[in-house]
């Protein structure tokens, strides 16, 4: 059998025939149809009024957090397991990241820990839907009414995930995603900000373009960022969104797939989902009891020399340096006991049946 990898993206004729249309109407940078097509389509799509395509999922973020005013001397409550982003765009935007522990089945923001960390300084939460799942978005609605905060959702691995039937990226104030070459829908490099929010929504669209006035061209009378994406990009990604429904049930299958090899296995635990959630499978996720981060790594060799790519969970962002802070038990033990196994859109079930039949055997 071939190598597996962890990730690929799945590219139909329909993005090449989209992107190729992009190329040829001469529109290849951040002017053309794709890109007013591609943020209509996604709003609908989460069911928000808005959609403002950005770069990448970082700058996304980034975005978010200076539309809403989020700067020097505020502070914004994260989850301790995530990608190092969620944090680094809080820092960009020069308030203070606080991270807090996580739920231990879901793995996204517990938010019991969440009440405990708000200060006089906090000023937003931003739960991150992690590997699919999302975070506890009516609870954290409530704390955040409670202490006027603003929630922007990090759904950059949660693509069409729900709530109670409604789609993340419009639960709530914002929501970011990213379309990186391994997320559920790819444009290559790409992210986007959901809002219902018209004073944020053109606030976005004026700081993501230098924030030139409108009136007058060339005319900044402040400091924005080149945060566009590309009609080329755009053009995938409206081809993207047309399979989505395609890409998520091949998603849940994959995930039954690993479901019903590994099921009677009592040292492995997999995704979770709530009653109520969506969780849309983003990567097959699996806790290994008993391991600690050394075994977990060995583990991880063990598969690349049958030919099978795995992933360790994110570090925590409090033992990144540059974040240092408070110990989080629930996301430190998950991040040295956790990895991701190959979840792509075009795997087939022999070979996830390969990968579950090595990774049995190097259990034993």
């Amino acid at each position: 059998m071939n190598s597996i990898p962890i990730s690929k993206p799945s590219i139909s004729q329909k993005e090449i025939e989209y992107v190729l249309d992009a190329v040829k109407s001469g529109w290849v940078s951040s002017l053309g149809k794709y890109i007013d097509i591609f943020e209509k389509n996604f709003a609908d799509y989460c069911g928000t009024k808005y959609a403002v395509t950005t770069s990448n999922g970082t700058a996304a973020l980034h975005l978010a957090l200076v539309s809403f005013g989020i700067g020097p001397g505020d502070e914004v409550i994260i989850p301790d397991l995530t990608f190092i982003a969620t944090a680094n765009a809080v820092k960009y935007s020069g308030a203070k990241v606080i991270t807090v522990d996580i739920d231990k089945d879901t793995l996204c923001i517990n938010e019991d820990e969440v009440k405990k960390a708000i200060t006089k300084n906090t000023k937003a939460i931003i739960p991150v839907h992690l590997y699919g799942h999302p975070a506890a978005m009516i609870e954290l609605n409530e704390i955040a009414r409670n202490h006027n905060l603003i929630v922007i959702e990090d759904a950059a691995e949660a693509h069409g995930a729900e709530i109670n039937g409604i789609k993340v990226g419009g639960i709530g104030h914002a929501g970011t995603f990213s379309f990186y070459g391994n997320k559920v829908l790819t444009t290559g490099e790409g992210g986007m900000v959901t809002t219902n929010d018209k004073n944020i929504y053109d606030r976005l669209k004026y700081l993501r373009d230098h924030a030139m006035d409108s009136d007058k061209r060339y005319w900044h009378e402040e400091v924005g960022f080149n945060y566009r994406m590309t009609n080329l990009q755009a053009a995938m990604g409206v081809a993207q969104l047309e399979r989505i429904n395609e890409i998520l049930d091949k998603k849940k299958k994959i995930f039954q797939w690993y479901e019903q090899q590994l099921h009677n296995e009592s040292k492995i635990k997999l995704n979770f989902e709530s009653e109520g959630y969506k969780n849309v499978y983003w990567v097959v996720c699996i806790e290994i009891n008993g391991f600690d981060e050394e075994k977990r790594d060995s583990l991880i060799e063990a598969l690349k020399a049958s030919g099978i790519d795995s992933r360790p969970f994110f570090y925590p962002v409090s033992d990144m340096p540059m974040y240092k802070s408070n110990d989080t038990k629930i996301a430190h033990l998950a991040s040295k006991t956790g990895l991701n196994l190959p979840s792509f859109f075009d795997i087939t079930k022999e070979e996830v049946g390969y990968v579950c039949k090595n990774l049995k055997k190097l259990l034993q």
